[in-house]
């Protein structure tokens, strides 16, 4: 009799917790946050152009580095989709391997040279090597080869987690230096000399660049553009892609975890009825910045798995000359939905997905999407974005 009335107990505890679940997570109103951050003066800008000018040559070679096993898709797409369209220098996807780079959440690229082969024709070093994110990110090789190249005088620039790499190489102890908003306290703790900036998206130091969160690579990348080429060259190319300024003005302190982000975060991993899998055509032409974003805010909802889909040929031609493995041919992909890419002004994608995650999901589903990208965006923005 005890046994039953425990099970009973416990059975009727159970379905009051199941239903009063929806009532604790429910969205409480969007977090508040300030993103209105102080602009940075021209000097200041003027003197972090000067700190980012080409080391050795008027045509600077530029490598991207990858890494085989995982290399963040925002990350890397962005960075070379704005350094290949400037123009202003020769850009090489470099990987120790000659594999293809398994970008994550998804998609596969090309290595365009590896790490041995770029060292042949280059032997006096790149004027550049860009870090994105990577996993893990304290990988051997490329600890060795970012060390070797900081050796030869190439300027290294990180993209958001690109800063953990940075400093399990070194190059942020005593120096100034940012990173994505979640990672600050680890680097902070792993490396006491290094010297946090609060409020800079990137910032530069004795011939090293880190940045904040995703986003951050559209304006460092831009610029590194105005710093090879020129002001008015990088005013042409925002234009071209749709970016409204690139100095370092950000606000730090809007960016944190709030207990309504944990409440989406769970709400949505708990609410599996509402899971789906979202795909993403590739064609040949690609826009490789617009995809990064949209793969990047689709996946980070919560709700959607993200796969990119093709035709059965094998890997397309992106538009500035990546070669790009989709996922899955598109009559075996089993998605929910198809979502198509918008390749005028690509840096606005992620405002029109904010917008589409909105329509589709919620506002603390956007809200925690743009936090995760360190994307300062509102719900105004939203419904700016959508008109």
């Amino acid at each position: 009799m005890r046994r039953r009335t425990l099970f009973i107990s416990l059975g009727a505890a159970a379905v009051l917790a199941v239903g009063f679940l929806p009532v604790l997570l429910a969205p409480r109103g969007e977090p508040t946050a300030s993103f209105a951050p102080d602009r940075v003066s021209p000097a200041e800008h003027r003197q972090t152009i000067e700190a980012l000018k080409p080391p050795k040559r008027q045509r600077p070679a530029i490598a991207i580095l990858a890494l085989n096993e995982g290399t963040e898709v925002s990350d890397f797409l962005s960075a070379y989709g704005v350094l290949a369209e400037s123009g202003v220098a020769d850009v090489t996807v470099v990987a120790d391997r000659t594999d293809p780079i398994r970008l994550y959440p998804s998609i596969r690229v090309e290595t365009q040279a590896t790490t041995a082969r770029f060292d042949a024709s280059h032997p006096e070093g790149a004027d550049y090597v860009v870090v994105p994110a990577m996993e893990p990110h304290n990988d051997p090789a490329i600890i060795a080869w970012i060390k070797a190249q900081h050796g030869k005088g190439a300027k290294i620039v990180s993209i958001c987690n690109g800063s953990l790499t940075l400093a399990a190489a070194g190059l942020l102890d005593g120096r100034r230096a940012t990173g994505h908003w979640y990672s600050i306290k680890q680097l902070q703790t792993e490396h006491p000399t290094m010297k946090w900036m609060r409020d800079r998206r990137y910032v530069v130091d004795r011939g090293v660049a880190t940045s904040t969160g995703i986003t951050a690579s559209i304006p460092l990348m831009m610029a590194l553009v105005e710093a090879i080429g020129g002001r008015a060259e990088a005013e042409k190319l925002s234009m071209r892609l749709g970016v409204a300024n690139w100095d370092a003005r950000h606000s730090s302190s809007a960016f944190q975890l709030t207990f309504e982000h944990r409440k989406t975060f769970v709400r949505n991993k708990l609410a599996f009825w509402r899971h789906e899998t979202i795909g993403i055509k590739l064609d040949d032409n690609v826009d490789e910045i617009a995809l990064g974003l949209m793969v990047d805010a689709n996946s980070r909802t919560e709700l959607a798995k993200v796969v990119t889909v093709g035709g059965a040929g094998g890997f397309v031609q992106s538009r500035r000359g990546l070669r790009l493995r989709p996922d899955a041919p598109a009559a075996a992909a089993g998605t929910d939905t198809v979502l198509q890419l918008q390749s005028d002004q690509p840096v606005r994608t992620l405002d029109r997905e904010l917008a589409r995650i909105v329509s589709r999901y919620d506002g603390p589903t956007a809200a925690f999407v743009a936090l995760t990208m360190e994307y300062p965006w509102s719900e105004q923005q939203a419904r700016l974005a959508q008109n």
